[in-house]
């Protein structure tokens, strides 16, 4: 069979249903244990209703992973999930506490500003050069203080690199939802040069943020600002600023995935991104291909939502810098060619242990960060439901 031809898709290899089943029962206990903070089940009705659906939903897409042999498929409705129920869960949290999404100079100075992680790149050399955190956050205190983040991020980031932004970014898992609405893209050619752009809109922001000790993504650039939290619209510069947020989560966040079918905003600005892709060198896992068994048919390239396969780097056998490990080249690989795999050892073998050694931690992972978020937002549609108000 010459190397462009494509034969019909070889079956992933399905584990039996025992076998999946004990390979779940250690994500049933820590699942439980992280749910219930350590064994404390809610009594009342809206909060268990909550506990229970989350408790089956994650392990329940965990069995699939394991019991099909897919990853994305079942990654993606999990992600997809986790980012709708951040929305409304952070927006009803933030209406409780403060009546409005609207951020006040006076929240600002308090330091009552969750911290995000797409300010990491903007913090750390100004942090290094002037010993100041540049965002209006506390340090130690609160929800989402800035040293909490910091040692979530710098242990996620050493266990699955850039797998961050597909198993972690509740922003990321937005326009993840919006890039699978239609079956096929409608625009399909986007030039490789635009996946740099995430690089220079880095380099800029690090640069202005550390001239004007500022963080000057969060400013003028970062789309989620309509969806989360905006600084109060006083002045003609903030109502500016609000124009471009919003137009650029309309943008990148919604039309252009649905068009493209891809994360637009991860793969074509996001500064955070493009910092986080340094990381997978650190990381021991990564995404390779199997020369011998790739017949480069391109399914892979065309697949990736953030550009991260193209002719060159399947000729090496490897992703580029970018790979967000969310696994989509992996499932509709028709030559079962990519997988999973732990640097250092063949590429040839081993892709069932390997894939389960990412699996593992990448699904603990998001269930750390996104249960509670999930929990939190259907015990708010309860609410809504059960008195006719989402805000206790």
């Amino acid at each position: 069979m010459s190397k462009t031809s494509v034969a019909f898709k070889q079956p992933y290899p399905k584990n039996s249903l025992l076998k999946s089943i004990l390979l779940v029962l250690p994500m049933l206990f820590l699942t439980a244990m992280m749910l219930s903070e350590g064994g404390k089940i809610p009594k009342n009705p809206l909060h268990l209703i909550p506990f229970v659906t989350v408790y089956i939903f994650f392990n329940g897409m965990f069995f699939l992973m394991i019991y099909t042999g897919k990853t994305d498929r079942y990654r993606a409705i999990l992600f997809t999930t986790f980012a709708v129920c951040f929305v409304i869960s952070f927006i009803s949290n933030l209406i409780e506490t403060r009546g409005s999404m609207a951020l006040t100079g006076e929240d600002m100075i308090s330091g009552n500003t969750p911290f995000c992680h797409m300010v990491i790149p903007m913090t750390l050399i100004p942090a290094a050069l002037t010993k100041t955190i540049i965002f209006p956050g506390s340090i130690l205190e609160g929800f989402a203080n800035v040293a909490t983040m910091f040692v979530i991020w710098i242990g996620v980031s050493l266990v699955l690199g850039r797998g961050f932004c597909s198993w972690g970014c509740f922003f990321g898992g937005l326009e993840e939802g919006f890039s699978r609405l239609r079956r096929k893209p409608i625009l399909k050619h986007i030039p490789l040069k635009w996946s740099y752009m995430p690089y220079a809109v880095l380099a800029a922001v690090v640069l202005t943020s550390t001239l004007a000790l500022s963080p000057t993504y969060c400013e003028w650039l970062c789309p989620f600002k309509a969806v989360t939290e905006f600084v109060e619209i006083t002045s003609f510069q903030v109502l500016v600023q609000t124009i471009i947020f919003v137009s650029l989560f309309v943008g990148l966040v919604i039309v252009l995935p649905i068009l493209t079918k891809r994360r637009t905003q991860c793969g074509l600005l996001c500064p955070f991104g493009a910092f986080q892709s340094f990381t997978n060198k650190l990381n021991v896992f990564e995404i390779r291909i199997d020369r011998e068994k790739c017949v480069d048919c391109m399914l892979c390239a065309k697949a990736c939502p953030t550009f991260s396969l193209d002719a060159k780097s399947i000729a090496k056998g490897r992703t580029r810098l970018s790979c967000t490990k969310c696994g989509k080249c992996v499932d509709v690989c028709p030559k079962n060619a990519i997988s999973f795999h732990i640097k250092g050892t063949p590429v040839s073998s081993g892709h069932d242990k390997s894939r389960l050694l990412f699996i593992y931690p990448a699904l603990i992972f998001l269930a750390t960060f996104g249960s509670g978020t999930i929990k939190g937002a259907l015990h708010r549609i309860l609410l809504l439901l059960t008195t006719g108000g989402m805000i206790q």
